[in-house]
């Protein structure tokens, strides 16, 4: 797969991005009761440094108390809605300051761009993006018809790293 080939046209009229850490009630239920989306214990842990926080969109500095729970991304009820591995801060942390900015440490990271319909059901626009100029790919693939929103996910581990909807 070439990481380079954009994913889809730039859309004529700019789309406004509106990005989505973990939901504050999902970090308050795990870190309240100590267990994840499918009633596993959450794992407490030092941060080695360059985790990816799932709660304030950032990377990890060493020393820094983290839980690792497996999350379900907000999706209508489809065969396509999945649980999978994430890290967040073990006690409350800042969101993210700008809901409309790409987060900082993860820009130039490839990443897979799976596109999901309103039914919850993935999109074909789906695919890896090198990194480069996010927000065009992201406004690019939220313009096609039938794209309600875009998950960002870590090519090497497949993870859900944040939402994107149009802001």
């Amino acid at each position: 797969m070439d990481l380079s080939a954009p994913l889809a046209p730039a859309p004529a009229t700019p789309v406004a991005l509106r990005f989505h850490p973990l939901p504050a009630t999902v970090l308050d239920r795990v870190r309240g009761t100590g267990r994840d989306a499918l009633d596993r214990p959450a794992e407490r842990l030092c941060a080695e440094g360059g985790e990816p926080l799932r709660c304030c969109l950032r990377d990890a500095v060493p020393g820094e108390g983290l839980l690792l729970f497996g999350f379900a991304p907000p999706l209508p009820e489809s065969p396509y809605r999945e649980v999978g591995a994430v890290f967040a801060h073990a006690a409350p942390c800042p969101r993210p300051a700008d809901p409309a900015a790409y987060p900082g440490d993860w820009r130039g990271r490839p990443q897979v761009l799976r596109a999901y319909d309103g039914r919850g059901r993935i999109h074909e626009a789906t695919g890896v993006h090198d990194g480069r100029d996010p927000e065009a790919a992201l406004a690019a693939l939220l313009a096609l018809p039938g794209v309600a929103r875009v998950h960002s996910r870590n090519v090497a581990w497949g993870c859900w790293m944040f939402a994107v909807t149009r802001g």
